[in-house]
């Protein structure tokens, strides 16, 4: 995914989906224990990054006003932790492109510190496993986001066993967002306690726990869930991660592209393919 143009290298961040996510309980550390599928998109977040004195971000892209590139940008955070874990003394200009609207369920922040992993150790010309050191630490889909390929998820998320691309691969699918942040926390404190029990396969008894507590927090959430049952030859429907973000997998490229130019103007939308 790094495309390197002289010194001037470039990563996608690729949205996160989730296609089922089971929430069996609360652990001792304040996270769930959950499990999981992920698949990943084509599209998403674009970095980009050139050799520095030091480490720095600048933002641009239609969402780069709702974020900030101080020293909590999980992006500058994820590049500092980098230089640590295997002793960088080189720094990198970054820039993020952002695409994805925050807070939306699709791993935005998570992406895109995953991408900035993948491409500081181009950059730097480091080994590996330092960014498969630091991604857990900065948070529970981070791994996910750093392999960006199918995978079942465990634990918090983070303990992964990867799945058949072929079985998703080139999958069209909408993403549709109503432009409303929505609280990761804020959702997971609305989850009811209900342990509904364990995931076998993400298309049969597949569910997002999470979606009833994102619903009444964000009512809108329904409304787009209804919308896209509603366009045909849509095969499978679901909110991702803990929203505000839904999205369709459908059976071609046609009518997928037939969806996208009936969204509602005032959603945020995105047609793109699984990875």
């Amino acid at each position: 995914m790094i495309e390197e143009l002289g010194p001037l290298a470039r990563e996608i961040a690729p949205a996160k989906l989730n296609l089922a996510l089971h929430v069996r309980g609360k652990r001792a550390d304040g996270r769930h224990d959950i499990e999981t599928v992920f698949a990943f998109c084509t599209d998403g977040d674009h970095l980009s990054a050139e050799p520095a004195h030091d480490i720095s971000l600048g933002l641009v892209g239609p969402f780069a006003s709702d974020l900030d590139a101080g020293d909590d940008n999980l992006v500058l955070t994820a590049a500092m932790a980098l230089a640590s874990a295997a002793s960088v003394a080189e720094g990198a200009a970054l820039t993020l492109d952002k695409r994805l609207p925050v807070a939306s369920g699709i791993g935005g922040g998570s992406a895109d510190a995953a991408a900035a992993l993948r491409l500081l150790t181009s950059l730097w010309r480091i080994d590996p496993k330092h960014a498969l050191a630091v991604a857990p630490t900065l948070g529970s889909d981070v791994p996910a986001c750093l392999l960006s390929l199918p995978a079942l998820g465990n634990g918090a998320g983070d303990e992964l066993a990867l799945l058949p691309a072929s079985d998703l691969s080139g999958t069209p699918v909408l993403l549709v967002n109503p432009r409303v942040q929505l609280s990761t926390a804020a959702v997971f404190a609305a989850w009811d306690g209900v342990d509904r029990g364990s995931l076998n396969h993400w298309r049969d008894g597949g569910r997002n726990d999470l979606y009833p507590a994102a619903r009444t927090l964000v009512p809108e959430i329904g409304n787009v869930m209804k919308w896209l049952d509603s366009q045909p030859s849509a095969e499978f429907v679901r909110m991702s991660g803990s929203g505000a973000t839904c999205f369709a997998l459908f059976d071609g490229e046609e009518a997928r592209d037939a969806a996208a130019i009936a969204v509602p103007r005032e959603w945020w939308h995105l047609a793109t393919f699984l990875r």
